[in-house]
């Protein structure tokens, strides 16, 4: 049956099986798929000029020098970012398991490479009691496994405060929420809400890393030497989407205003952190059909989180009716 599809019929069948409430990737686009094309990383001036424009638009997005495009998850992209900019007295704001994620990464660098020589945790809430200065401070301004934002603005004022450099996972924020450009090294993937392919991961920055890391594949250099293979398609699944992003993230944000709406009773975050990417509700969602996909947390949080990317293929003809294929059950 498929193979006799159009590209925009195979991705109009393919987003019918299923409808996802999950933080990425979102529903499929033809513009993922109209740019895929045999790829090399040597040689291959087609696709060379093609991943240059991609890491352009990226650069311009994010507010950085400098891009490192790694083939991997934004884990990797993590792990890399702390061993070879990090060092002395760091600060993790805590907002749940990606930033506990964060404290374990850094735990980890602190006894491999003790560059790192101090770890300090605060809660979210509580950045204004900080006095301290720091080296560095380690945030996820969106924390996904709590539907929770914290404004990047108020890291920064915490950043100039503590007279520190300021580290985002941006994953979940990329593409999405404001202001990356006030800090001074990022990590995020593809997916979520760029909008692409899951597969590549890339670190955003405008000043060289200082730190000698002692490892071929988590050493920044090599990456940006192209000294391995690199997430050919999965930067290939961007090169039409960036263009017209701002299409892509008008249905998130129809989403989003539409489920605030229908769920205004069982919100637990205020406005200010609510982040575009999902919501956290204190009812339990349901699906009414098999074909719905609900986002399963890695962490015990009570409640449910809907993510908002299901409809991104629409782009301005969506309209939330997504949300008709969930359910409350309100204890």
């Amino acid at each position: 049956m498929k193979k006799n599809l159009s590209i925009e019929e195979l991705v109009k069948y393919q987003n019918s099986l299923k409808k996802i409430f999950t933080p990425g990737p979102a529903s499929l686009t033809f513009e993922n798929v109209s740019s895929l094309q045999p790829c090399f990383g040597r040689g291959d001036s087609i696709y060379t000029k093609m991943e240059d424009k991609v890491l352009k638009s990226l650069k311009k997005m994010s507010g950085h020098d400098n891009l490192a495009r790694l083939q991997g998850s934004a884990s990797l992209a993590l792990e890399i970012l702390v061993l070879n900019f990090f060092y002395g007295k760091v600060l993790i704001i805590s907002t749940g398991y990606y930033s506990d994620r964060l404290k374990y990464i850094c735990n980890t660098a602190k006894k491999n490479n003790k560059k790192i020589k101090k770890i300090v945790s605060i809660k979210w809430n509580k950045i204004n009691k900080i006095e301290e200065k720091f080296d560095w401070i380690f945030a996820c301004p969106t924390e996904t496994s709590a539907g929770l934002k914290i404004p990047i603005l108020d890291l920064a004022r915490l950043k100039n405060k503590t007279n520190s450099l300021l580290a985002l996972d941006a994953t979940a924020s990329i593409g999405l929420e404001n202001n990356h450009e006030y800090a001074d090294v990022i990590a995020y993937s593809s997916c979520k809400g760029l909008f692409g392919l899951t597969g590549a991961s890339f670190i955003a920055y405008n000043s060289k890393p200082t730190n000698e890391v002692n490892s071929f594949y988590l050493n920044l250099k090599n990456h940006l030497d192209k000294k391995m293979t690199g997430p050919y398609h999965a930067i290939a699944s961007l090169a039409d989407v960036l263009p017209i992003h701002s299409e892509f993230k008008y249905s998130v944000i129809i989403n989003k205003e539409k489920f605030l709406n229908k769920m205004k009773p069982w919100l637990t975050a205020s406005d200010i952190n609510q982040p575009l990417l999902c919501t956290h509700v204190k009812c339990k969602v349901l699906p009414k059909n098999k074909k719905v996909v609900l986002y399963k947390p890695r962490n015990n949080l009570s409640g449910s989180i809907v993510c908002h990317l299901g409809e991104i293929h629409l782009k301005k003809k969506a309209r939330g009716k997504i949300l008709d294929t969930i359910k409350i059950k309100n204890n």
